[in-house]
């Protein structure tokens, strides 16, 4: 898969919430740098990470507004719409850099407001 393929396919797993497969896009020595989790290596990390999420939103939205691919990087800004179990709601805007290689995650890092996740985070 090429480096549109993949970024196409985070976001189509990632609002189906088919986060297993979402996280064999990622290489198995991965590394991503999240705002809210922080420095994250590996993929069964970042798996084991992603099991604890529908435990934690209802509902989970990242809608890709803008897009740039060049090579083997791309840069996605997106709007985040989630609702916790307890009701909180969630919006926020966030710009997702990735480095695929080989059809594959290689690096990951994500920036954006953490005020909105305060509530579900606890920060």
């Amino acid at each position: 898969m090429d480096t549109r393929g993949v970024v196409d396919r985070y976001y189509e797993l990632a609002n189906a919430g088919d986060w297993n497969p979402w996280c064999d896009l990622f290489a198995v020595d991965t590394v991503m740098d999240e705002q809210l989790a922080g420095h994250v290596e590996g993929r069964e990390t970042l798996r084991g990470m992603m099991r604890g999420f529908p435990d934690m939103y209802a509902e989970f939205a990242n809608k890709p507004v803008h897009v740039v691919i060049d090579g083997e990087q791309a840069a996605v800004v997106s709007h985040i719409t989630g609702r916790t179990h307890g009701g909180v709601e969630i919006e926020a805007e966030v710009c997702n850099y990735f480095r695929i290689v080989g059809g594959e995650i290689v690096y990951m890092a994500n920036f954006h407001d953490s005020a909105p996740f305060a509530p579900v985070f606890g920060k």
